[in-house]
C-alpha cells in the first residue's frame, strides 16, 4: 500500500490535551476540523506523536482564548468516553490514501454496541480479499472513538489489534454494549 506523504506545511494544527478514563488523550485539529485523537500514558509522548504524524505542521497548544471550539469537542469526547453520552459528531480533516478514507468511511457506519471482523469490512466496501490492508487501514486511523476501529474484531471473535492498546479497545466495547 502507498505511504502517503502529508504536506501540511502550511497549516497550523491546534492541540489540547486531558485526562480521561482511558488515560491521557490528545486531540488535534485543523481549520477543517479533527485531525488526530489518541490515547497515551502520558502529555508528553502524545505531543511527540502528533509532531511525528504531522512533522510539517505548525503545531500550536489551545486554550479556551485560542480556540473554544476544540476545548469544547475535547470536552465532549471526554464526557462521551466516560459517561452514557453520546460520541460527540464533530467535523474530520482525514489525511490517509483514498483505500484508507474509504474503509474509515465505511467504520463510521458500524452503530455503537455493534463490531464487524475484518473481513466483513473488506466485503462491504466491494474488496473481499483486502482483509489485511482492511486491518492495516485500521491501524493507520489517527483519529480513536471518533472513527471507531475499535468496533472491528478478528473473524473468530478476539479483539484483534489497536494502536492504542487492548485494554482501551476493551474498555470502548465493553461500554458501548453496555458491560
Amino acid at each position: 500500500m502507498a505511504q502517503v506523504k502529508q504536506n501540511l506545511s502550511k497549516s497550523r494544527i491546534d492541540y489540547a490535551c486531558r485526562r480521561t478514563a482511558l488515560g491521557w488523550m490528545i486531540m488535534a485539529a485543523t481549520e477543517k476540523g479533527v485531525c488526530c485523537v489518541q490515547f497515551g500514558d502520558d502529555e508528553t509522548r502524545l505531543v511527540s506523536l502528533l509532531n511525528n504524524e504531522f512533522p510539517n505542521a505548525e503545531l500550536r497548544p489551545s486554550n479556551a482564548q485560542t480556540s473554544l471550539a476544540l476545548n469544547d469537542w475535547v470536552a465532549a469526547l471526554d464526557h462521551h468516553i466516560s459517561s452514557k453520552a453520546p460520541c460527540p459528531d464533530l467535523p474530520l480533516d482525514l489525511h490517509g490514501t483514498d483505500f484508507q478514507k474509504e474503509v474509515w468511511q465505511r467504520l463510521l457506519t458500524i452503530q455503537a454496541g455493534s463490531t464487524r471482523s475484518y473481513g466483513e469490512l473488506a466485503t462491504q466496501i466491494d474488496r473481499p480479499n483486502a482483509v489485511r490492508a482492511v486491518g492495516t487501514a485500521c491501524g493507520k486511523n489517527r483519529i480513536a472513538v471518533l472513527i471507531p476501529c475499535h468496533r472491528v474484531l478478528r473473524s473468530d471473535g478476539n479483539l484483534g489489534g489497536y494502536r492504542w492498546g487492548l485494554e482501551r479497545k476493551q474498555a470502548l466495547l465493553d461500554k458501548e454494549s453496555g458491560r
